[in-house]
């Protein structure tokens, strides 16, 4: 934004729900993602570079930690409640990882791209006055 305010501009999402639906910080439209959990390289309908941010490897890191412990905990609660099999492990606990850890990669990616955006953040440079 031009004055620097972390105010939401007409049209533009706010925070939470460009965030879970992957959409365009600029226009509003579906269009941050082009797999999974890669961007698209810029938006079809208003043009933004998406390739203009660095969203860095933060986001998967800070998952690894807190989907890990999430995930113990809820196996070590399952195992001394119910005492089940290995295979049912295996069963419940692989697609949790993955599931939660896809989706919650591409919320905090997108999160911190639309912040990026917001506050008009880059790598360390001057700007004219």
């Amino acid at each position: 934004m031009p004055d620097g305010s972390n105010q939401v501009s007409e049209g533009q999402p706010g925070l939470v729900p460009a965030a879970l639906f992957g959409l365009c910080p600029q226009c509003g439209a579906r269009t941050l993602f082009a797999g999974l959990a890669r961007f698209a390289p810029r938006c079809r309908v208003c043009g933004l570079d998406y390739g203009q941010f660095n969203v860095g490897d933060g986001p998967a890191a800070f998952l690894t930690l807190l989907i890990g412990a999430l995930t113990l905990v809820l196996a070590l609660w399952l195992e001394f409640s119910w005492h089940p099999p290995v295979w049912v492990h295996a069963l419940v606990w692989i697609p949790f990882v993955a599931g939660t850890t896809l989706w919650g990669l591409r919320v905090a990616k997108a999160a911190l791209l639309i912040t990026e955006f917001r506050r008009d953040a880059g790598e360390g440079r001057l700007k004219d006055q």
